[in-house]
């Protein structure tokens, strides 16, 4: 990785911003993420990114090799590292040299026999459901600068901006699956019980109030009903 020069980094962020207009995949998207920190900062060899799920579990996304996955799965299994770090706490986690690393007593020795001499993490503020980083490692112990925080820190935002945008995608079709499903249930149980379509909802309603189950899984149970 050669410097780039402050236009060149200008054009490379203008692509960025259009792809993430177009209607691409969110792997897509993560992946010219990954790329573009090895292209852009200078010392990194491999990138990718770690989402922490809120009830357990960890997805590592768009390596740009397979290592940054083997990372992951040490930090995951030791319960420290600056990835976890930055995703759970810190905005900037750097680590000029492994090997003189004390933070993280069973995490450095580790990848240091993977190679790794240096790394930058950074957090990526996902919403309430999931904590991620952007991960950045090098095969060199890097005194990582000013520059490599600022492109980071912009890279790691649009790979943010992506994973909000998918989840309020995802929330957007629940929310439809379960309004379509609710009209259904209202639907049958008017021809069943030959009520208007507030007393249905009413019904609806109280079932999930005396059965402590949401409104959707209720309507869903009457639709069952209808095929059996």
């Amino acid at each position: 990785m050669t410097d780039v020069s402050p236009h060149e980094l200008a054009i490379r962020m203008a692509e960025m911003a259009r792809t993430m207009a177009q209607d691409r995949t969110l792997d897509t998207i993560l992946t010219e993420v990954t790329s573009a920190a090895v292209e852009l900062i200078p010392g990194v060899d491999t990138s990718g990114i770690l989402l922490i799920k809120p009830r357990g579990g960890f997805e590592s996304l768009a390596g740009t090799s397979d290592l940054p996955r083997d990372l992951d799965v040490l930090q995951m299994t030791f319960e420290e590292g600056p990835c976890v770090q930055a995703a759970l706490a810190d905005t900037i986690v750097r680590t000029d040299d492994f090997r003189i690393e004390q933070r993280w007593p069973q995490y450095s020795p580790a990848v240091q026999k993977l190679g790794v001499l240096s790394g930058l993490s950074f957090k990526l503020y996902t919403g309430d459901r999931t904590a991620g980083a952007l991960n950045c490692f090098g095969f060199r112990p890097t005194t990582w600068d000013a520059d490599a925080e600022s492109i980071g820190s912009i890279l790691a935002a649009h790979a943010a901006s992506a994973i909000i945008a998918t989840q309020q995608e995802q929330q957007l079709k629940a929310a439809l699956l379960s309004r379509d499903r609710i009209g259904q249930a209202k639907g049958i149980i008017m021809e069943r019980f030959g009520t208007d379509d507030v007393s249905a909802f009413g019904m609806l309603r109280h079932l999930s109030q005396e059965q402590n189950t949401k409104l959707v899984d209720i309507a869903q149970q009457v639709i069952d009903t209808r095929s059996n």
